[in-house]
Formats: C-alpha cells, structure tokens, sequence
C-alpha cells in the first residue's frame, strides 16, 4: 500500500517491516480514531497506523502505546487458537470492573512499529465500539485504496431465481465496490418480496453501514439463504441505497439490458446454509 502527496507526480512511499515479516505493510492515517468498551474509551488516538497483514485484505489499526488505556492491558503468552498476526508473540488480555478480554490485543515484532498496539476486529466481541472522526464503523477500518460509489442509472434490471423474476427495473442503483462484483439496488416496488422470506440476519459494513433486512427464497436448496437484503439507514456517501434491495449475483441469475450475467464467484459464493 502506498502514502502519496497532494501532487500526482509523486513517488509512493511504501512502508514495509523488516525480514522477519517482510510481507507486512503499513502507512500512517490522519483520522482520529477511538474505541470503547463499555463506557470506557480504551483507544484515543490521533496517530493511528493501517497494517495490511500477510493473507488478509483488509487492514487492521496500529496505535502508538500512548494512545491505549495500557493499564486495562494484561501480558500473555499466544493462545494456540490466536490468529498469527505476523509473528507477533506478545499478547495482551483487556481487563476491566467488570469484564475481561483474552487475547484482545498484541504488539508486532520488530522495530517500525515498536511501541505500537493493535486489537482484534473479527469474529470476536473485543471492542464494542470504533470511531473513525465522529463516525461509527463497522467489521475492519476502512482502506484508503478501496472505493465504493452508488450511481443511479435507467438500465434495465432482472433477477430471476429458479426461472421465477423476482426483480424487474429501469431505474436501479449500481454500486461499484473494488474487487466485488457491481450490486444492484433495486426499489422495493420493484421487488416481488411476497416471493420471498424474512430473516433475522444482521450485517455490518465499514463502508455501506448496518443491512438489517435480509430475505431468503425457500425453493431449491442450492439457493443460499439470505439471498437479498437492504440498508435502511446507510452511510452517507451510499445513501442513494436506502430502503432498496439487492441481491447476492453469485447466486441468482441477473439480466442486465436483456443479456444473462455470468455468475462471479466470490467469498460470498462459499456461504454456508447452516
């Protein structure tokens, strides 16, 4: 990843660690960015660093040691089921009043980012709560190479599942996302969801928002669940998707302007049923 000047004729600098996890990268990040637990704050900082960590594509926040409540920090030995986090052997349960956290947050070996502290995002209630500025985000920071725009258009949009139209526009919301295949929002008049079933799913998204309607289609079993779903309250750069319905394509078939869409396949191809 690479920190550039305001000019476009400037050379990317690239920060990467030394031989021992070589494939790291990081770039510092202007943004004020906080979190909590409870109603502690345990990160204030104003120095954050984003590390891309060898295998993961999203980043991870590295904050000088100045910025984290160190004193709720516990040294620990790596559990055996903590992810790797590029060789990091000094691990740090949270420990609060009334609650603790394993292996919540660690320390990268090495020099550049000695005196920096990172916490666990995924799969895993570490942190309830993290602010980028006055904005609350969601699943992972957000990555400066990665864009995300809603574009209102009058193509002509189908989706059809096992044959049936369950979709049908002229006036969708396409929504590019680097490295995903285009969404397409559709309105909710457009949508036969008397076709399909509500769920309970919930969904975070750092650059999207919170999805809190999702549906699913109760036919042929190789129709994943939670087929479709909708943000109610997105973030404002996407806000063009409000209310509207959109469909995973890697698991319906879509017509765009009469021509068939070859199904991409995705992490989102590999969701489970159970």
């Amino acid at each position: 990843m690479a920190t550039t000047s305001d000019s476009s004729d400037a050379v990317p600098t690239v920060h990467r660690r030394s031989e021992a996890i070589d494939s790291v990268v990081w770039e510092p990040s202007e943004r004020w960015v906080r979190a909590t637990k409870g109603e502690v704050t345990v990160v204030d900082s104003r120095r954050p660093v984003l590390v891309w960590e060898p295998g993961r594509p999203v980043p991870l926040y590295a904050f000088p040691a100045e910025d984290v409540r160190t004193d709720l920090l516990r040294t620990v030995e790596r559990p055996a089921n903590s992810r790797r986090h590029a060789g990091a052997t000094v691990f740090y349960d949270l420990v609060l009043a009334d609650q603790s956290v394993k292996a919540a947050a660690w320390t990268y070996p090495g020099e550049e980012l000695a005196g920096h502290i990172s916490f666990e995002w995924f799969g895993r209630d570490v942190l309830d709560h993290w602010y980028e500025e006055d904005e609350e985000i969601f699943v992972h920071p957000r990555d400066p190479h990665k864009r995300v725009d809603a574009l209102p258009s009058t193509r002509h949009v189908q989706v059809e599942i096992e044959g049936t139209t369950v979709a049908d526009t002229h006036t969708p919301v396409l929504l590019f996302e680097t490295h995903l295949p285009v969404r397409y929002y559709f309105p909710r008049d457009d949508v036969r969801l008397d076709l399909l079933t509500p769920t309970d799913a919930q969904t975070r998204c750092p650059y999207k928002g919170v999805a809190t309607e999702y549906w699913s289609w109760e036919g042929d079993a190789d129709v994943l669940p939670d087929i479709a779903w909708s943000y109610p309250d997105p973030l404002r750069p996407v806000e063009l998707i409000k209310d509207r319905v959109a469909f995973y394509n890697e698991s319906v078939d879509i017509v765009v302007d009469g021509e068939r869409q070859e199904r991409p396949v995705t992490f989102f191809s590999k969701r489970s049923r159970s």
